[in-house]
């Protein structure tokens, strides 16, 4: 068999494993978002100074913002070994919930945080639709 002939074999992902590996892309975004924040003028001082985007940095914030990255680091996990029913409706509440403080987060931001905010909720999106749609099985068949 030459190999134009040849097909690639192609194994269907599980949605477990999607829906995982969107947290880990979701995380890049963030940690990539923070890291660019400090290339605009004056952001390093503001923070050195106390401050980010007008917020004061106290530890209240500094334990809030660790909690809301925490979760969604967990959620990578979570979604591979909680029940399917458990990982579909934790993924569908905490995906809507985060697409919710990303657009309050992004008023009064620059280009780069508004594109990408837009990827986060695409991502975000995509998780709540691969949550909704999880295959069931009825009877021993595959639902899709």
């Amino acid at each position: 068999m030459s190999s134009s002939s040849s097909r690639f074999i192609d194994h269907e992902v599980g949605v477990r494993l999607k829906i995982s590996a969107l947290w880990v892309v979701l995380l890049f975004l963030y940690a990539y978002g923070d890291i660019f924040g400090f290339f605009k003028p004056g952001q390093i001082e503001d923070v050195v100074s106390g401050e980010i985007s007008g917020i004061e940095i106290t530890d209240g914030f500094l334990f809030a913002v660790s909690v809301y990255v925490a979760i969604a680091s967990v959620m990578i996990f979570l979604t591979l070994v909680l029940r399917p029913a458990a990982a579909r409706w934790s993924n569908v509440v905490l995906a809507i919930l985060y697409v919710v403080t990303i657009v309050g987060a992004a008023i009064g931001e620059s280009a780069y945080y508004w594109f990408l905010s837009v990827v986060e909720i695409v991502t975000l999106a995509l998780i709540v639709r691969y949550a909704w749609t999880w295959p069931r099985e009825t009877n021993g068949t595959t639902l899709r």
